[in-house]
Parts: C-alpha cells; sequence; structure tokens
C-alpha cells in the first residue's frame, strides 16, 4: 500500500489549508486513517484519526480547528485546517491501519504558517 500525501504549503495565521491523502496499490482495507506532525526538534505527534466508520479523535491542540474525514470508496482522507496558528508549522504525515493491523505510513507534506 501506497499513501500519496498532498495539500501542503505556505499559509498566514488565521489561514487555512486542507490536506489529502490516498492509499493506492492493493485492495487492502483500511481499518483507521491518521494524520500525524512532526515540528524540527520535536517528535511525531498524532493529529487526529478516524475509524472506517468516522469514529474520531483529535489531539487537544486541534480541536476545533481542524476536521478529518474520509472517503472509503476512494480510500483517501483528509485533514482540513483551519483558524492556523504558527505552532502548527510541521510536516504532516498520513498513516493508515489495514484491518490486519499493519500500519503504512506516507510521504509527508509541509505545512508552515506564517505569523
Amino acid at each position: 500500500v501506497q499513501l500519496q500525501a498532498s495539500g501542503g504549503g505556505l499559509v498566514q495565521s488565521g489561514g487555512s489549508l486542507r490536506l489529502s491523502c490516498a492509499a493506492s496499490g492493493s485492495t487492502v482495507v483500511i481499518k483507521t486513517f491518521g494524520w500525524y506532525r512532526q515540528a524540527p526538534g520535536n517528535q511525531r505527534e498524532l493529529v487526529a484519526t478516524i475509524s472506517r466508520y468516522g469514529t474520531t479523535l483529535y489531539a487537544d491542540a486541534v480541536k476545533g480547528r481542524f476536521a478529518i474525514s474520509r472517503d472509503n470508496a476512494k480510500n483517501t482522507v483528509y485533514l482540513e485546517m483551519n483558524s492556523l496558528k504558527p505552532d502548527d508549522t510541521a510536516v504532516y504525515y498520513c498513516n493508515a491501519e489495514s484491518t490486519w493491523s499493519i500500519v503504512y505510513w506516507g510521504q509527508g507534506t509541509q505545512v508552515t504558517v506564517s505569523s
């Protein structure tokens, strides 16, 4: 399974971005999609996850500002990011766990929020 993330970029504080990540290369069923991020000098941290049936989980730092969604038919996950802050600057990685509990990672997309 390959994960291809897109949608990152440079945005001003208070702006919005939408990330997408498409899973391809196999007929594997994705149980859970997730978004993680890693800022320079920091460990990779959870941003949000979504189950196949739509149950979501968010990090406290993004609650109320970010929204994760998925399209099961397209094996794609999205992350709508609003009210962005400079602290949101990081490389964002998508993650997928199959029903066989195998975890896949995408290559990451840079999000930079200027003040």
